[in-house]
């Protein structure tokens, strides 16, 4: 310790405090644009627009990318929605959520306290069995969803868009200061298993990345031969073939009661989209058991108000009453699906012709299941966390049966066109992230740029959470109604989801993506490089 002169210690300084402005400026093209929560999966999607491709074959390129270039948040063991926009303004959605296996028994989750009276309370189950480990796992639905939605609406082959990840695969995701943070927070879960263990947290798998010293790839052996097998064998045989044979026998070992009829059995759904108008909008998004109706139920109740012609306070407090409203009819009457922390991946693209997709995808939990196919170096869903745990509800759990999703990915019609196509990763947070973002689009005419930078709230949760960066006056009017906590947009964990989206140029103007800012991967991608 450095003394004064008669020996006396030094005082120590107060920690600085250092003040960050975190932007990332939205992009601009005339081409094509894929919006995504990490940048190579981006490039990836935008590569493909460049290459002839349109929207629904960059964002299934994309969506396979992630599952390897992001593990933890979205993959081929997960499952999601997405809907379509044809240029004309035609909407349609798919379903490839994920679905209970038909072995599963409720008595294997026996609840151990908690309270269940509050509609945001829930009991546990005994050993968190819904949420981590084999009896976590419900049945995937990503391939059949991606698989589907490449047949109806894309131009290239299954194949073609699973090279760019086999490659990916074979070099290896990145692992930077950001990934390492990830694997560091879920050590625990991941050490619980030899073959998550192996493929995460073993440091001699890494290797030198030659393109950025600050660095390491962490190849995937396993998963590129599962891409490279899918790519010649088709995606069918996730569900009916090697793939399936082996992953049945990766996850019988590990102790979960899917088999091979449950794959099988498994099909997306396509369906008609749930609409709403707002303003000069409609609002389209996934009908049923998704964030889609809590959503539009929001809109309908901020539709009674001008919210172009108010301060930013009370704007909030308008958010704050109808999201809580929503989520009070959401909980007590849809049931209860997992909590704010779920980790989701959303992409967004348009093409050039004015094609668009919004599509999100999900293993639940960071990780999932924390289970990893050992065959395939694919982690599994733990899916049985968006079923409520207590019997006789709404969203119990049950064989054969569906959960009730947080995932909300929207696209909105002007004039009977693609306007914007935006969605979100956060569990609960969803949704309000998305009500604030579209209305401030909508309501107030902000660019996605600067609809992205604005400070948001979330009322998910019994408090409502005020960005710290708000205006001195929002958290006081907010509390005006409701409990208050006031956070900032953090890293980790996530207060406030994390958004992507896309929207069409009009009258010569360019199209244009944007990303959340406070993420270090979130990118947006053109196919037009300058």
């Amino acid at each position: 310790m450095n003394t004064q002169d008669k020996g006396h210690p030094m005082p120590i300084p107060a920690a600085a405090h250092q003040l960050w402005s975190i932007t990332k400026p939205q992009v601009e093209s005339h081409g094509g644009i894929v919006a995504a929560q990490h940048f190579e999966a981006a490039q990836i999607g935008a590569d493909i627009l460049a290459a002839g491709g349109n929207a629904m074959d960059a964002a299934v390129a994309t969506a396979i990318a992630l599952s390897v270039a992001e593990p933890w948040l979205s993959g081929l063991g997960g499952g999601g929605f997405l809907l379509h926009a044809d240029a004309q303004g035609t909407i349609d959605t798919l379903d490839f959520n994920m679905r209970a296996p038909a072995a599963t028994n409720p008595a294997d989750y026996p609840l151990t306290g908690g309270e269940g009276g509050d509609w945001f309370n829930w009991p546990s189950v005994q050993d968190d069995r819904n949420i981590i480990g084999a009896l976590s796992i419900c049945v995937p639905g990503a391939v059949a969803g991606l698989a589907a939605g490449l047949e109806k609406y894309g131009t290239l082959s299954w194949a073609e868009v699973c090279e760019p990840s086999i490659t990916l695969a074979e070099r290896g995701m990145r692992v930077d200061w950001f990934a390492d943070l990830v694997f560091a927070i879920d050590q625990p879960g991941l050490s619980r298993t030899e073959a998550a263990t192996n493929l995460f947290l073993d440091p001699t798998r890494r290797k030198p990345d030659p393109a950025d010293p600050t660095s390491r790839l962490l190849p995937m052996p396993g998963q590129a031969t599962m891409l490279r097998r899918l790519a010649q064998a088709g995606p069918l045989d996730f569900y009916h073939g090697e793939i399936a044979c082996t992953l049945i026998d990766d996850l019988s070992a590990a102790g979960c009661p899917m088999t091979l009829a449950d794959l099988q059995a498994y099909k997306p759904h396509w369906r008609p989209a749930a609409s709403a108008a707002y303003r000069d909008r409609q609002v389209h998004t996934i009908p049923g058991l998704s964030g889609g109706p809590s959503l539009l139920s929001a809109f309908d109740e901020l539709s009674k108000h001008d919210l172009g012609n108010t301060d930013e306070a009370q704007f909030s407090t308008l958010h704050a009453n109808a999201i809580r409203t929503a989520y009070e009819t959401r909980l007590k009457t849809m049931g209860h699906a997992a909590a704010a922390q779920d980790c989701t991946s959303h992409l967004s693209v348009i093409d050039s012709a004015g094609n668009m997709v919004s599509l999100t995808n999900t293993l639940l939990s960071r990780f999932g299941s924390k289970i990893v196919s050992p065959s395939h170096d694919l982690v599994m869903n733990n899916g049985m966390m968006w079923f409520d745990p207590r019997p006789d509800q709404a969203n119990s759990i049950a064989p054969n049966a569906t959960p009730l999703a947080n995932m909300a990915p929207v696209i909105t019609t002007r004039n009977g066109l693609p306007d914007i196509a935006i969605g979100a990763a956060g569990g609960r947070q969803i949704f309000p992230a998305l009500l604030q973002l579209l209305s401030r689009l909508i309501d107030r005419g902000d660019t996605p740029e600067t609809a992205l930078h604005a400070p948001r709230i979330d009322a998910s949760t019994p408090l409502i959470v005020v960005n710290r960066a708000a205006t001195h006056d929002t958290a006081a009017a907010v509390a005006a109604h409701h409990a208050v906590q006031i956070s900032e947009d953090s890293l980790y964990p996530v207060q406030f989801a994390i958004p992507s989206m896309v929207q069409a140029g009009r009258d010569g103007a360019p199209n244009i993506g944007a990303v959340h800012p406070n993420n270090p991967w979130t990118a947006a991608r053109s196919e037009i490089t300058t």
